[in-house]
Formats: structure tokens, sequence, C-alpha cells
């Protein structure tokens, strides 16, 4: 299974100029290719592939005025122009918007194929470098495995890492567990499970909210181009460094435990992406980071041999009762408890909604059952109370 680790490096004075203008001709190169093609379809309908791109590059190497092209290795050069190339194929295909042009102060990034770094030693050493990269090696790769793709990322807080790619030959497939688990994503709970347990949302962007306000209104007074503006520009990357890295290490937690546990998971498919239209509660659902949370456990499951399935958006896991299976018309997000109006069974809306979407996951492994809403008409309606946590049915 191919499989890629990230890790922190710390360059010399040396490999840090040479790689910041790595990202700069990767940068550079690509910015051109894009308004190539872009000017190219706009003008005379033509459509600009790879091969062609490269043959531009080619030319640019041989002009007085981008000499330095020709003082880094050319490969990340050449890697660049077949990611754009992905881009542009994402994009004719639906996938993705218009590829849009790199900015320098998003950092950049470089990849490096097997042609142009060395791995010796454990050690990586990159084209025109005679040193290797000091990487903080949070883990190693598996004994005996090479990496096939080296790529260097500059953040915009100024870090630098290596992500090394490699095809994975061992077996990780856990012991076959009983447990089975249904999740129902929220905000006030990020995770609710069928068992009951609710899992409290840490809410990390909550936690440096007044950090990064100070900081942003600094980097506000700074004058645009001055040194001092790039120094709080950078103060402020740093914060949402860190709020980005303690909510990506509290869900690996999470989802670890869940793939250990759990021999299957279900889960909803949720269209994170509409839902943040909602401009009430964008910005607490970014924060929770659901679509992280799936992500994770689609290759850990991949890696661990568990299931994983994912039940359709539409599915009313909230609505319908998990007693009779009766569904009703509304549901406001206000009422956390409610009362089936046909068999007056009391549920919790998170645990109720949780043990719906395990069950219709067990469905769809063991027969492939619809989990889509069958047309099934309500007989009952909730109507918000004065208190707004219980709630009458009205015929």
């Amino acid at each position: 299974m191919e499989k890629a680790y990230s890790y922190r490096f710390y360059p010399n004075s040396e490999q840090e100029n040479l790689l910041r203008r790595t990202l700069g001709c990767v940068r550079l190169v690509y910015n051109r290719a894009l308004a190539a093609r872009t000017e190219a379809w706009y003008e005379r309908q033509e459509r600009i592939d790879y091969v062609q791109s490269s043959t531009l590059l080619t030319g640019w190497k041989k002009q007085d005025d981008l000499q330095f092209l020709n003082e880094i290795s050319c490969v990340p050069l050449q890697q660049g122009l077949r990611h754009l190339q992905t881009a542009f194929s994402n994009f004719f295909t639906g996938r993705a918007k218009y590829p849009n042009f790199k900015k320098k102060n998003y950092g950049g990034s470089a990849e490096f194929t097997k042609s142009a770094f060395k791995w010796k030693d454990d050690k990586v050493f990159l084209a025109k470098s005679q040193e290797p990269l000091n990487i903080r090696w949070s883990r190693r790769l598996p004994e005996g495995v090479e990496p096939s793709t080296v790529t260097v990322r500059l953040n915009r807080s100024g870090q630098w890492y290596v992500s090394l790619r490699f095809d994975d030959p061992r077996d990780l497939t856990l012991k076959p567990a009983q447990q089975s688990v249904g999740l129902d994503a929220g905000i006030s709970s990020l995770v609710t499970l069928s068992t009951g347990e609710k899992v409290a949302n840490p809410k990390h962007f909550d936690k440096r909210k007044k950090q990064l306000r100070r900081a942003q209104k600094a980097l506000s007074r700074k004058q645009k181009g001055s040194h001092n503006r790039d120094k709080a520009r950078v103060k402020v990357a740093r914060i949402q460094q860190q709020i980005s890295n303690s909510r990506k290490d509290h869900l690996h937690k999470l989802t670890t435990r869940l793939i250990r546990e759990n021999q299957t998971i279900a889960v909803e498919s949720l269209a994170v992406k509409n839902m943040v239209t909602n401009h009430k509660l964008a910005r607490s659902i970014s924060d929770a980071g659901w679509g992280e949370m799936v992500r994770q456990l689609e290759y850990k499951a991949k890696w661990y041999g568990r299931d994983l399935v994912k039940i359709d958006q539409w599915f009313p896991s909230s609505k319908r009762c998990g007693n009779c299976g009766h569904v009703i018309e509304r549901l406001p997000l206000n009422i956390r408890q409610w009362a089936c109006p046909e068999c007056a069974a009391h549920h919790d809306r998170d645990i109720n909604a949780a043990q719906n979407i395990l069950a219709a996951g067990l469905a769809v492994i063991v027969c492939g059952a619809n989990v889509r809403p069958d047309g099934h008409k309500s007989k009952g309606q909730l109507r918000k109370t004065s208190n707004g946590k219980k709630q009458k049915t009205k015929s």
C-alpha cells in the first residue's frame, strides 16, 4: 500500500538558500505555464497540454533573463508542470475549479523523484546539495523500504516539512473486533457514538481566538510591503498553524481509537462545503473538522482492515425513531430531545441519530440495503415550546 510520512526538518543556510530558490523557480514556471495555457485558449481557442508546456520550459531556460532556472534541479520544474496538468484535468472533469496562480506568501512546495534525490543510510540527499536534510524523525520508515518521491514544503509560518512517499509491504490488519459503532457528527459534541458516548468538542479556534484577533489587528496596521508587515504576517500564520496542528492531533487520536475498538464504523456523507454556507454555523463547522475526521477514518480503515460505511446524506437519521422507524416531518436544531408520536419512545437526538446510522450501515454491509429516504409519510410533527428543550406532537 502506498503511503506518505511527513516530517519537520531544519535546513542549514546553504540548503535553505537552495530550497527557497527552487520553490521560487517552481512557482515561476507554474504561473508562466498557467498564463500561457489561459492565453492560448482565450485568444486562439487552443489547448496546451503537458508536452507543449515542457517545450515552453525548454525555451524559457534559454532566455537571458531566466538563466537562473538552470541553477536548480530540473525535476521539480517538470513535476510542477505535471501538477498543473492534473489541475486542468480535474477542472475539465468538474472535480475542481479553474487553477489559480501561486503566491509567494503561501510558501510553496517542490517534488523530487528518484533521479533528483539520494537515499543513503536512512538519510535524504537532495539534488545539488552535499549534506543530508536534518530531519526530525518522529517515526522511521519500514525496514528495507526506500522512498519513491520526496516533497519539500514551506508553510506560511516559515516551517519546513518533507514528505516521503513509499510503498509499504507490511500487513497491518488488526485482529477482528466484535464491536461496531455509528457516528453522528455535531458541534456541541464533536461526535456522538451509538453506544451513548459523547466526545466533547475541544473548539480549538475559540481557545486562540483572542490571540489571533490581536495578531490580525496588528497586521492590519502595518504598512504594505514593509518588513514589519512580513513579520506580523508570519506571527498570524503561526497561530493559525497551532490551531490546525491541535485540531489534527485530536482527530488522529480519536480516529485511531475508533479504528482499534470497532470492526465496522458507519458515518454520514456530509456535504461540508454546502453546510458552511450557513454563516451562523460556518466557523463552528470548519473548526470541528468533520471532513478531516472522515478522511482519516477512510485511509486508516484500509490500513488496518476495518469496514467504513458511508450513509447517504439524505438519510433521516435524526428524524427517524430508532424504536418503530417512524419518520417525523421536521426536527429543528434547538430540539435536542424528543418523543416519538407513534410509539412514545423518548430519544436523545444525537444518540438516536448515531444508532440509526449504525443500523443503516450494518444493513448496507449485510444485504446492500437502500438507505435513502423511503418516502415514509409522517403522522406527527414536533413543535417548539417555550423552553426549546421538550416538545409535543400535533396531529
